[in-house]
């Protein structure tokens, strides 16, 4: 099979390793919802990673208590992991904590040895991390680390039922305290940050020259200095040095955090023309970026790692231990996940294949997923 054959094969079933996430939280519901897609047996070629004995507890329990389809785990592709009997639904401790970072280790191992296209993360709690001896931020911390990478980031995406326009917002800052932000803030980690965006918008999603808005710092972006120095002092200073530096990138800001989301808003209900909104939003902190992506988008927004050698994608919400196992999860935001997570490695082995046989300028315009024409 010559490399565009093979590049195209591997397009239609991209290989996706899908981690349980915490096996007591809602992560073992939510993916046997969304695998019960017709669709998603048909167009992806997806391997739990977990315990196959608790995904079929978790089966068991939501054919008694509701009426919704759920994938049978006998019909499922599952890398077996064994995990301590001690694991009790709606309760996460120290063996689901452990059990999870031992799905996210398998699947993380077996995607560098070339098993795998993306993972597909379920979602874990950082308490039940801390409670197994494992003290990290959060899973992208542990993916960073594993794939000996220091630059990476996490850049939240969801497309809209209403338009179709795509909605990228990245965090300069993730999981640090709100009084650490203005210390951490550098013009050296915002150049950082910014490298990984138009590199991901460019390779990722095919938007050659976007147009990326950046937040300020301070309410009215420090009002000249009124309400706070950092956009005088280095922030406006900083912008306009990468304006100069990048000729072909239209960069936008520093826009006050209060009206910075007001088109992406628009552009989300079909108020506006999708074109005026930027196709990516650089947000300095973690709730100034996350408040209004999880207003908007709070059941389809996906999680996705960004510089990283492997394609990582996330369901944007927690293990909610509250309805574990009560069979009300919503599975729309880890559909979102699985069908991000296939776009993108497609995406990736097609420019990785094209590149191969000396194509990569004839054949660009043909590879795109639809998600590079949605802003």
């Amino acid at each position: 099979m010559s490399l565009l054959q093979n590049s195209l094969y591997v397009e239609e079933r991209p290989r996706l390793a899908l981690t349980l996430g915490d096996p007591a939280g809602v992560g073992p519901e939510v993916i046997l919802k969304a695998l019960a897609e017709p669709e998603f047996a048909q167009s992806y070629d997806v391997t739990v990673v977990g315990s196959q004995a608790q995904l079929t507890k978790t089966y068991e329990q939501l054919c008694q208590c509701c009426r919704d389809n759920f994938a049978n785990p006998e019909k499922l592709k599952i890398l077996d992991i064994n995990t301590e009997d001690t694991i009790t639904t709606g309760i996460g401790n120290a063996a689901s904590g452990a059990a999870s970072f031992a799905y996210m280790q398998a699947a993380i191992a077996r995607t560098k040895s070339g098993e795998f296209d993306a993972i597909v993360t379920g979602p874990i709690a950082k308490s039940a991390w801390k409670a197994a001896g494992y003290n990290y931020p959060g899973q992208t911390e542990l993916l960073a680390e594993l794939a000996d990478v220091t630059k990476y980031g996490m850049l939240f995406v969801a497309r809209s039922p209403h338009t179709n326009w795509t909605l990228r917002t990245l965090l300069a800052t993730t999981h640090i305290p709100l009084r650490q932000v203005a210390d951490t803030l550098t013009p050296e980690l915002l150049t950082s940050k910014l490298d990984l965006l138009v590199e991901c918008l460019q390779h990722d999603f095919g938007i050659a020259q976007p147009r990326i808005a950046i937040a300020g710092l301070n309410p009215h972006s420090g009002e000249s200095g009124q309400l706070g120095r950092e956009e005088q002092d280095w922030l406006i200073p900083w912008l306009e040095k990468e304006r100069c530096d990048r000729p072909k990138i239209q960069l936008d800001g520093p826009i006050p955090p209060d009206t910075m989301w007001v088109k992406p808003s628009q552009a989300w209900y079909g108020k506006i023309g999708t074109a005026i909104a930027a196709d990516a939003y650089l947000a300095l902190y973690h709730d100034q970026g996350l408040i209004p992506v999880k207003q908007l988008a709070f059941d389809r927004a996906v999680n996705t790692s960004i510089g990283l050698p492997f394609i990582r994608t996330s369901p944007d919400h927690g293990t909610a231990f509250d309805i574990a196992g009560k069979g009300i999860a919503d599975a729309t935001s880890m559909k979102a996940a699985i069908q991000l997570a296939a776009e993108l490695a497609c995406q990736r082995i097609s420019s990785r294949s094209f590149m191969q046989i000396g194509s990569s300028d004839s054949c660009a315009s043909n590879s795109h997923s639809s998600l590079a024409t949605s802003h």
